[in-house]
């Protein structure tokens, strides 16, 4: 078993006294300056909260009937799901402004652009009720090299398990799932993305659950666009985030009178669920909507995801430049 550094058996009596309000002026400043640098006594001050939240709780309930194993059962199963309410979050610099990143015990349950804001208070954490939040950017630091990473384009994946109780209902999970699925390097349609969750003719409240995606880049809804190729939107109105997404992912973009759309004409074409994939110009493929169309920005991506070339017209022979 690891032991506890000095100053953390030092300070655990003043984390328990802060975590149930006792702590005078003198051990709260000691633990907010200790905490500050700890992450490992920030969660457990995180914790010892949630505990005298159940405690506080029992003490204006009747004894329990139930024998005392049973009572112990269920102080232990209220305790986990206080424990798995426990966010750790930090704020990392990027290329697309701050970006928090929390978790829980279960996974990444929140990534959220905050722009030029570098505090908690421009989150939606502020506004959740159901979870205890603490700062540890130390928690944070896999996830941060990993995520600068994609945005530099040295990786096509994040790898990261998902915590998904954010998302809200079971359709918008599923739909959340099925953004998941479209690879690096690739777009797909609304339209689409309804198809593949059951529900045809969905697009609208498909566009919405990816509009509140509490978890962008990871679940990679700025491949998702309208059926006509346009963006029409992301993250809010954070349009501009989206296409810098996309140009890092080599997928092309071009404007159109009030809107971006993407460059169809210079990327790959898959119809459907097809074991093939060809040019843009392919039969009449010109004429289809991305209502049931993955397009597909480099050979290297076509390549990834395992695909033949098209025995007609051949982008094997003839690639796209």
């Amino acid at each position: 078993m690891t032991r506890k550094p000095p100053s953390c058996r030092a300070i655990e009596a003043d984390l328990v006294a802060a975590a149930t309000g006792d702590a005078g002026a003198a051990a709260t400043q000691r633990v907010e300056k200790h905490t500050r640098s700890c992450a490992p006594c920030q969660q457990e001050l995180g914790r010892y909260r949630a505990i005298d939240e159940v405690a506080r709780g029992l003490r204006h309930q009747a004894p329990p009937a139930e024998d005392e194993a049973a009572s112990r059962a269920a102080l232990q199963t209220r305790l986990a799901d206080l424990k798995s309410r426990v966010l750790t979050y930090g704020i990392i610099p990027s290329p697309l402004g701050n970006i928090l990143v929390a978790r829980s015990e279960h996974g990444v349950s929140l990534v959220e652009y905050l722009g030029e804001a570098t505090t908690v208070a421009a989150s939606r954490l502020r506004h959740l009720t159901d979870v205890e939040t603490v700062e540890s950017s130390a928690d944070i630091a896999r996830l941060r090299e990993d995520l600068l990473d994609f945005l530099a384009g040295r990786r096509h994946e994040l790898g990261w398990r998902l915590d998904l109780r954010l998302a809200g209902s079971e359709f918008r999970r599923a739909v959340l799932e099925a953004a998941v699925g479209v690879p690096y390097g690739a777009v797909t349609s609304y339209a689409s993305i309804a198809r593949r969750v059951g529900k045809p003719g969905a697009e609208r409240a498909v566009a919405q659950a990816l509009r509140w995606n509490p978890l962008p880049i990871v679940v990679p809804c700025h491949r998702v666009v309208g059926s006509s190729g346009k963006l029409t939107g992301y993250a809010g109105d954070k349009l501009g985030l989206k296409r810098q997404l996309l140009g890092v992912e080599g997928v092309p973009t071009q404007p159109t009178a009030r809107d971006f759309r993407v460059a169809r004409e210079t990327m790959y074409v898959r119809a459907g669920d097809d074991r093939a994939y060809c040019l843009p110009t392919c039969g009449d493929l010109p004429s289809h909507s991305l209502a049931n169309l993955t397009l597909i920005a480099s050979r290297a991506s076509v390549e990834a995801l395992g695909l033949e070339p098209c025995s007609d017209c051949r982008p094997d022979l003839h690639p796209l430049v």
